[in-house]
């Protein structure tokens, strides 16, 4: 089973068959994935990282597998976790880390339906002018342009309120 190739492409039914949660599946596609990780992690990261970000991508991978929307975004987001990781790894050992790495270091570790009851609880804090577009744009996946249709704003008007609604949301989850 040759889940990834050279170019970092996987193989869609491999990464369906993990998905719909083929422990086979997995491991082959944690074994297939594992060396692009890792020269990934080798150009990114800090030599001192490299097995920590390889670890924490790969253990995202394990927990996470089953949440992904399309199969056909697989590796983009694979290498999008792997970043993340070696970014996290840098500011931490830089001493800088923050409060939001820490929130999205222990978001990564949680199980989704523990995620789904925070986010909800954070959209349902949200003032309704907030949340209404939040809902809009994240849940129903409206345009920004539909957003201002539906609630006869300007684009500017509705693009500030998703920032504000994201920054509050973000707050949220620091404090929870």
């Amino acid at each position: 089973m040759n889940a990834l190739a050279g170019t970092s492409r996987c193989d869609p039914s491999l990464v369906e068959a993990a998905r719909g949660g083929d422990t086979a599946a997995l491991v082959a596609l944690i074994a297939a994935a594992q060396p692009d990780i890792r020269r990934y992690a080798a150009r990114t990261c800090r030599a001192a990282d490299i097995d920590d970000a390889v670890q924490e991508t790969l253990l995202l991978l394990y927990r996470r597998v089953g949440t992904l929307r399309a199969v056909t975004s697989f590796s983009a987001w694979l290498f999008a976790v792997a970043r993340r990781a070696c970014l996290r790894l840098l500011r931490r050992s830089a001493g800088m880390a923050d409060a939001s790495a820490d929130v999205e270091m222990r978001l990564a570790h949680l199980a989704p339906e523990d995620i789904r009851i925070d986010l909800s609880r954070a959209i349902q804090s949200l003032p309704d002018h907030y949340r209404e577009v939040i809902l809009l744009r994240d849940i129903e996946e409206l345009s920004i342009d539909e957003i201002a249709e539906v609630l006869a704003l300007t684009r500017e008007s509705v693009k500030a309120r998703i920032h504000r609604a994201r920054l509050m949301i973000r707050e949220y989850l620091i404090r929870d």
